[in-house]
């Protein structure tokens, strides 16, 4: 039967290579964003909805573009009413919103970040989510086997033991964490999945443009940053999820914090390049252990 998938936050980065790769198992994916071809974002980049649905239908699946601003309530009630109305089930919830890249500062304290930027931070990372799972899940949970999928920066493990950039950021990947553990107790009894999800070092498009670098040429960015080595492209975290939608005992899963590369030593899959990078193993390792870039035996 035909998956069908909500990636909400689907422009760019992470969440482009989760709606590609589900439309590569042939799912029917709703990407939703707020940049168009007719209107950008404040994010102001090229990337748009329509572009990611075609590289949806590229891989297979069917991609569906839908412009939502998921701060807004009436809109993500919308989303959720069109797919309901025009598929009868949800199948897949990816929780991709971010948008903060602009906003964080990585050298200011609290007391010296902008506390507008700092609130809107967590406006676009936590609100985003909590509004969205509030719309959907009642349609995920009208079959059981639906899953919830909360894309964040780090593991639980890792975020509980090591201070994230700046307070903001910090509180809002933290708070994802928390908010897949909370929904995965209130899904379990209607049979439905709830996990947490984290790339490595992601080669986002935002990335890649620090860099100066494409993805045809990023290992020119180890010259300036020797453990970019351990990066993964966005489809790497996109076949982790491919990989959990297509498991049949994903429920094994419930309310775990995951990661792209610990998932693919358990499924098998690996990144476009063939290799199964081990970014927060590495992390933990090699680099903030203080030790030479070396990814033998991480990817």
């Amino acid at each position: 039967m035909t998956k069908i998938a909500l990636v909400a936050g689907a422009t760019r980065g992470a969440g482009r290579g989760v709606a590609v790769e589900l439309g590569a198992i042939g799912a029917t994916v709703y990407v939703t964003g707020r940049s168009t071809r007719e209107r950008r974002s404040e994010i102001d980049r090229p990337e748009t909805i329509e572009e990611t649905a075609e590289l949806v239908d590229a891989a297979g699946g069917r991609g569906i573009p839908v412009q939502v601003d998921h701060l807004e309530p009436d809109q993500v009630r919308s989303l959720v009413e069109r797919i309901d109305a025009e598929q009868g089930r949800l199948d897949v919830l990816v929780n991709n919103i971010w948008g903060g890249e602009q906003l964080f500062s990585w050298d200011e304290k609290l007391w010296e970040h902008s506390l507008d930027k700092g609130l809107r931070i967590l406006r676009l990372a936590v609100d985003t989510h909590i509004v969205t799972s509030h719309f959907a899940l009642p349609l995920l949970i009208r079959n059981p086997g639906g899953l919830v999928v909360e894309m964040t920066d780090g593991t639980a493990e890792y975020n509980a033991a090591n201070y994230r950039i700046s307070f903001f950021y910090d509180l809002a990947k933290s708070s994802v964490l928390r908010m897949a553990f909370a929904q995965s107790k209130e899904l379990a009894p209607h049979g439905g999945t709830a996990v947490a999800l984290t790339p490595g070092w992601l080669r986002s498009e935002l990335m890649l443009d620090h860099f100066g670098v494409t993805e045809a040429n990023w290992r020119d960015a180890l010259r300036a940053q020797p453990h970019f080595a351990i990066s993964e492209s966005p489809a790497y975290v996109g076949r982790a999820v491919a990989a959990l939608a297509g498991d049949p005992e994903v429920s094994r899963w419930n309310g775990h914090s995951l990661s792209s590369g610990g998932l693919a030593q358990v499924y098998g899959f690996t990144d476009v390049d063939g290799s199964r990078p081990d970014a927060w193993r590495y992390l933990v390792e090699v680099q903030d252990a203080g030790k030479e870039a070396d990814v033998t035996g991480y990817r």
